[in-house]
């Protein structure tokens, strides 16, 4: 197996980018690993590396993340996420992995390898920790706007990647809404609810926002501009009660004192909540495997999002959702 690993996009790249590499070509031997970007710039972080599944791939242009994705990928053919996404379709990487522009990596995808026949729309799938575990919710941010027919796609890609990926037998699809009972909600959801009901899909109706977080369904699925705000507003808010429970809990003596015996559930929580322990968001719908990191993803991000990639190619989750659409 060989994954495309796009060295040079993300906030820490490429320190961080090729750290998580290394980890993950140190627990993965079978691997072949691709550092796609500036040779000069990663070569430095690899000369004490005596790990034999890892090489580097020329390329000499970066897509920054001010850019416009669609113009920059079409200028820049030699950037390294265009580069990285062109071994996927030559069929010389069997992944892609990058934490560079969100918006550059789903134009190249959808430029350099396509949709897969039968997808309207491809949709980027997040896992949310859960006390229940890992969650999928999909889409956060690819199409701002979507059909039935397309939320229903989204749906059965995201029950297969919920059982192929997170070992979940009979997914419960939920769809986001603003009330649980049918009928409720705008146009788009009132429309989606009786597809989703006919289909063969564990479609359990609608879930709330407040649902979301406690794992009430193991699929969730909106549109990119409802679910971007979701996700966001629970990154958020997540980070706000950890700020505001360190503070609280040493500011004074005896709060300093309780707090060493609270601290390692404290830890264990964190953990849980980390969305590196998850690694990255695969872009569901297009004809190839891309795995989409977060901006400021390091190197344990990194290395999970890899093992991510190489269990979407193990199981076969393209050929899986071919032979899933309805004929």
């Amino acid at each position: 197996m060989k994954i495309a690993v796009d060295a040079m996009g993300g906030d820490h790249a490429p320190e961080e980018i090729i750290k998580g590499t290394l980890m993950a070509a140190e627990a993965n031997p079978n691997v072949q690993l691709i550092l796609v970007g500036q040779e000069e710039r990663i070569q430095p972080f690899l000369k004490d590396s005596k790990l034999r599944n890892i090489m580097i791939y020329g390329a000499s242009e970066v897509i920054e993340m001010d850019e416009h994705p669609a113009n920059a990928v079409r200028k820049k053919k030699d950037s390294s996420i265009v580069v990285a996404t062109k071994l996927v379709k030559q069929g010389d990487a069997d992944a892609v992995v990058s934490a560079g522009s969100t918006g550059a990596q789903m134009a190249a995808a959808l430029l350099g390898l396509g949709r897969i026949k039968g997808i309207e729309r491809p949709a980027i799938a997040t896992v949310l920790p859960t006390p229940e575990g890992g969650k999928l919710i999909l889409d956060v941010g690819a199409n701002m706007d979507a059909t039935p027919e397309q939320l229903c796609q989204f749906a059965l890609m995201g029950s297969i990647y919920a059982k192929k990926i997170l070992g979940i037998a009979n997914p419960r699809v939920g769809l986001l809404n603003v009330g649980s009972e049918e009928g409720k909600g705008n146009e788009l959801t009132q429309k989606a609810y009786p597809l989703l009901k006919a289909s063969a899909l564990n479609f359990m109706g609608n879930v709330e926002g407040r649902d979301v977080p406690y794992g009430r369904a193991d699929v969730v699925i909106c549109d990119g501009f409802a679910g971007n705000i979701l996700l966001k507003t629970l990154e958020g808010l997540a980070g706000v009660l950890f700020e505001q429970i360190k503070e609280k809990i040493t500011s004074n003596l005896v709060r300093k004192i309780g707090a060493l015996a609270v601290k390692p559930g404290l830890k264990e929580i964190a953990q849980m909540m980390d969305y590196a322990e998850y690694g990255g968001a695969p872009l569901l719908g297009v004809d190839g495997i891309s795995i989409i990191c977060h901006g400021s993803s390091k190197a344990k991000a990194i290395s999970n999002a890899i093992r991510v990639a190489r269990e979407c190619v193990q199981v076969g989750l393209i050929k899986q959702i071919r032979e899933d659409l309805p004929k």
